[in-house]
């Protein structure tokens, strides 16, 4: 006999069984190979899954149960240590396996840098993507100390991929001075500091498109949000967040995918950021997916 699995912490709460009759799949990218300042991102979607066992299965934002989504949570990839070009091949192989079959990409983080190649994945099938990017960083360098594959530089190549004018990047309050030069210079659409009244402001442009939603942990305030590896003083709240979670939800959007990356528990001892994602995973899996 094995207890039930979707009750176990190994899993997100509520997982199904089997990945064939799931819309969505869940899945780790538990990478920190390039992190600038403190490591440990790659142990977040463990820790996710383990928080979400608090979780009640409902939730009276969206008036929907989990019950009413069907989603696998299919674990952690296993990525070579310390080789982000490797790593990042096998991430971007996966996610294109799990797009030709018609699946909802849910992923957890590890650091910022995984979601680079899920935006190479998703541009093969949807070229008219956006990218709502929420986060306390610009993430718009070129590369950090001499190298081009590092957790401060994804949003900079998805401007290159899919042109800057269709990234839209929420709540940035850090970064060289040349990444906000490149932000208005560029095009893109970038708010600094704030996040939920903003966003109102550009979802009716983003109305019918294909939309990929990257957030970064480190967006919330250290006093919400203590277990990360690069914490920012000036942050929102947990509230405005869900709010912004919400706001996008109940927009025209296509969402097609998702990830929240940055969860480093080794940093907050009281689980408080583990139990913060671990709810935001749940109004995503709830507000972003029919």
């Amino acid at each position: 006999m094995r207890f039930d699995p979707a009750y176990s912490g190994k899993v997100f709460i509520m997982s199904r069984p089997t990945e064939e009759e799931a819309r969505v799949v869940i899945y780790g990218m538990p990478m920190d190979w390039t992190v600038s300042f403190r490591p440990g991102s790659r142990f977040g979607p463990n820790r996710i899954r383990e928080a979400s066992i608090g979780l009640e299965e409902y939730s009276p934002y969206l008036d929907r149960h989990l019950e009413e989504v069907s989603y696998y949570d299919a674990g952690d990839m296993l990525l070579p240590f310390g080789n982000a070009e490797r790593s990042i091949d096998i991430i971007e192989g996966y996610i294109d396996e799990l797009l030709e079959k018609g699946k909802f990409p849910l992923g957890l983080g590890g650091e910022h840098l995984v979601s680079w190649p899920v935006f190479k994945a998703f541009h093969k099938t949807q070229p008219n993507m956006a990218i709502i990017h929420i986060d306390a960083h610009a993430d718009l360098r070129e590369e950090y100390e001499g190298e081009v594959l590092s957790h401060s530089t994804p949003i900079r190549k998805a401007c290159e991929l899919i042109g800057p004018e269709n990234v839209y990047s929420f709540g940035i309050r850090s970064g060289m001075r040349e990444e906000f030069q490149y932000a208005r210079e560029s095009g893109m659409h970038m708010s600094k500091f704030e996040v939920l009244e903003p966003l109102r402001k550009v979802l009716p442009e983003l109305a019918g498109r294909p939309v990929y939603v990257t957030i970064d942990i480190d967006v919330l305030d250290p006093a919400f949000a203590p277990g990360t590896g690069t914490a920012e003083a000036g942050g929102i709240s947990s509230k405005e967040l869900l709010a912004a979670i919400h706001a996008i939800a109940g927009s025209d959007v296509q969402v097609v995918g998702a990830d929240l990356v940055e969860v480093a528990p080794a940093y907050d001892q009281t689980e408080q950021t583990a139990i913060a994602a671990s709810k935001f995973v749940r109004e995503m899996l709830l507000g972003f997916v029919e």
